[in-house]
């Protein structure tokens, strides 16, 4: 019978490993790789890819489990012919020269379908389904601030006075520049949403507490630091902060702690921190109730509002050269939590305060503007 060419190959294939062995030494798995490359030249390519995935880590009939959002898919496909394309999902995908293919998934809670699709040259083609199960984690109080809350600051520093007669400071415009950094570098306070006045005028404080009125919700966060003269008026039983353009023989650019107050009634933020530095500042607290100690969870502290401040001393006088703010970013800067109450900040330095000046701080609640006893939160970033 006579042999057709592709008998003769099958022969010469199979006489193949005597031939070799009078002349080099193969193993059987060099000898079926010889013979199938051969048989590749000569038979038409009907095998798909080979596809491998690196990451995730699927077995065949599996679900794989996660609780991240997203998902790095990394794997690779090989084919003698090439690649021609590789497909994630029907969105095709680069392979490099290493058969690598890679691409991020965003998937939705529940379970996701991931279809893998590879062609070789040939058009031969390879699918790869398999299942990734997202269970999102529980939402952290720090999630579901960020997700609704903004942090919103006004920091005032007032170094010069125009009045000769009022003695110019040293810090207090160091210190509100040294809480802007700290506040925006550590927290999750936005430059964006900070006000920093240096040397502030009456109407300029006026101004930017408008613009709190304006943009705060009940869902955002507000701090409110003064550093700077202050003064008290013991026969009406009114305090003062004193702007740059205070003058000691008139009030009418002095800014009253009542007229704070009332602004503070028309910033309808979820909570209110006052920080103030400054000569007779304990004076906002004569319209407070004592502030009881409390040892609650954070989220009860942060779901219920609340308008707090936290003062350098009482109706007395205070350095120029404040231990209370000092000793107040120095905790903040020191915090390695990721959540810091109000009451907690204070309480963390106010021995420190007692021991190194002749101030007193003072904390406590502000009456009638609307606390119903929570605690503003310092959320540290992620």
């Amino acid at each position: 019978m006579k042999k057709t060419g592709y008998f003769r190959k099958v022969i010469f294939l199979m006489a193949l490993p005597m031939i070799w062995g009078h002349h080099a030494t193969f193993s059987q798995q060099e000898v079926e790789s010889k013979t199938a490359r051969i048989l590749i030249n000569n038979l038409p390519d009907t095998q798909p890819p080979s596809m491998k995935l690196i990451t995730p880590e699927v077995n065949r009939g599996t679900t794989y489990q996660t609780d991240a959002k997203e998902i790095d898919l990394i794997g690779e496909v090989k084919d003698e012919s090439g690649i021609k394309f590789v497909t994630v999902n029907s969105d095709v995908r680069n392979v490099n020269e290493a058969g690598i293919f890679s691409t991020r998934l965003t998937l939705d809670p529940g379970e996701n379908k991931i279809r893998l699709v590879a062609s070789d040259n040939e058009d031969n083609l390879l699918e790869h389904v398999f299942t990734v199960a997202y269970t999102p984690p529980e939402p952290t109080l720090a999630d579901k601030i960020t997700e609704k809350a903004k942090y919103y600051g006004l920091i005032i520093g007032i170094d010069k006075y125009e009045d000769k007669n009022l003695p110019d400071l040293d810090n207090p415009i160091d210190d509100a520049e040294k809480l802007y950094n700290t506040l925006t570098s550590k927290y999750t306070f936005l430059e964006e949403n900070i006000t920093l006045l240096k040397n502030a005028k009456r109407n300029e404080i006026v101004y930017a507490l408008d613009d709190l009125s304006s943009r705060v919700t009940t869902d955002d966060n507000v701090l409110i630091f003064y550093a700077g003269h202050g003064n008290w008026d013991e026969q009406s039983n009114v305090g003062y902060w004193l702007p740059s353009d205070a003058y000691l023989t008139t009030t009418a650019n002095w800014f009253r702690n009542s007229t704070l107050v009332d602004y503070l009634k028309t910033i309808h933020s979820k909570h209110t921190l006052l920080i103030t530095d400054a000569c007779f500042a304990g004076a906002i607290f004569q319209t407070r109730s004592a502030f009881p100690n409390r040892d609650r969870a954070y989220e009860v502290l942060y779901e219920l509002p609340s308008r707090k401040a936290m003062t350098s001393g009482t109706l007395t006088e205070v350095p120029d050269r404040s231990s209370f703010t000092r000793y107040l970013i120095d905790r903040l800067n020191e915090n390695e939590e990721t959540y810091l109450s109000s009451e907690q900040l204070f309480s963390s330095f106010r021995i420190a305060v007692i021991n190194n000046s002749d101030a007193i701080p003072q904390y406590g609640e502000i009456r009638n503007v609307g606390d119903e006893g929570g605690d503003f939160i310092f959320l540290s970033k992620q």
